[in-house]
């Protein structure tokens, strides 16, 4: 029982934390917090299923365009519930456009998809005493880490999402194009998010609304891993997902997200900035 707490939790916060990276990866580049990123989770999974399962495509294909897909619509939360909201004075609007897309979207997809949970397909068959569904989200998760570490630190286009997500102003003005590395970022951001929800197909299933779950647990470890803080939000995910995996085991049903909550609550009342964040200070 302990071991599959630990391998389900685990993995399960590996999902998290990605999901948590893409609310990250998109707000580093435009300062907005978008809502979709939950969405663009439950749309990795239902892609997956779509092109591999129900037209047959190999694995490797239908992974490329899962993503692809999630990238596509990354842009698309950019240009029409990002850009808009940023040229207005009320830019507090972004939490109600982008949580509108993610509305539209999340309908749209049961309509065409199914409003009932599909089943996702084994990706490989691999005989283990460690079961895909689990090693699958941790694989991903890991990759990602190192992926945008080395996308960060090694690259010119890295360096250049630092520097918008430190201050777009002063990129600008160096003559930075802040527009097309925000619309990449969302890119990236999209792909990140479809990796998530392709990595734990398995375990979540192709379902429509997998997007209001995958919204709200992967918030948490934003809050409590320090907004923009990737590293936090790894740990921040794995410790959601053993405690949630354990709450279930626990107490069960509704419960477990109360004790998650309730738990969320007072770790954000101790420290507002989150466990691994830090009170930032503007120099003037």
């Amino acid at each position: 029982m302990v071991e599959s707490i630990v391998s389900t939790g685990l993995a399960v916060g590996c999902i998290y934390a990605l999901i948590a990276i893409t609310y990250n990866v998109m707000f580093s580049a435009s300062r907005v917090f978008s809502f979709t990123a939950g969405t663009l989770g439950m749309i990795g999974g239902v892609l997956g299923s779509l092109f591999i399962a129900r037209m047959g495509m190999p694995v490797a294909a239908g992974f490329l365009l899962a993503l692809a897909g999630g990238a596509v619509l990354g842009i698309v939360t950019e240009i029409v519930a990002v850009r808009p909201v940023l040229k207005s004075l009320d830019q507090h609007l972004y939490v109600l456009s982008t949580l509108a897309l993610a509305l539209m979207i999340q309908q749209f997809t049961a309509i065409e998809w199914s409003t009932e949970p599909q089943p996702f397909p084994r990706l490989f068959d691999i005989a283990s005493g460690f079961d895909q569904k689990f090693w699958l989200p941790m694989l991903a998760c890991a990759a990602v880490i190192v992926g945008l570490e080395l996308l960060y630190r090694r690259t010119l286009v890295g360096h250049a999402f630092l520097a918008i997500a430190e201050d777009n102003f002063a990129a600008r003005a160096l003559g930075l194009p802040e527009r097309s590395l925000r619309m990449a970022s969302f890119a990236l951001a999209g792909a990140i998010g479809a990796l998530a929800g392709f990595a734990g197909g398995e375990m979540l299933l192709a379902f429509f609304a997998n997007a209001p779950m995958l919204t709200f647990y992967g918030f948490v470890p934003v809050a409590l891993g320090g907004m923009g803080n990737n590293r936090g939000a790894v740990v921040a995910g794995l410790l959601l997902g053993l405690f949630q995996q354990a709450a279930n085991f626990l107490v069960g049903g509704i419960f477990a997200s109360v004790a998650v909550f309730t738990v969320f609550i007072i770790v954000l009342l101790a420290r507002p900035e989150g466990l691994a964040g830090a009170t930032l200070q503007r120099r003037v």
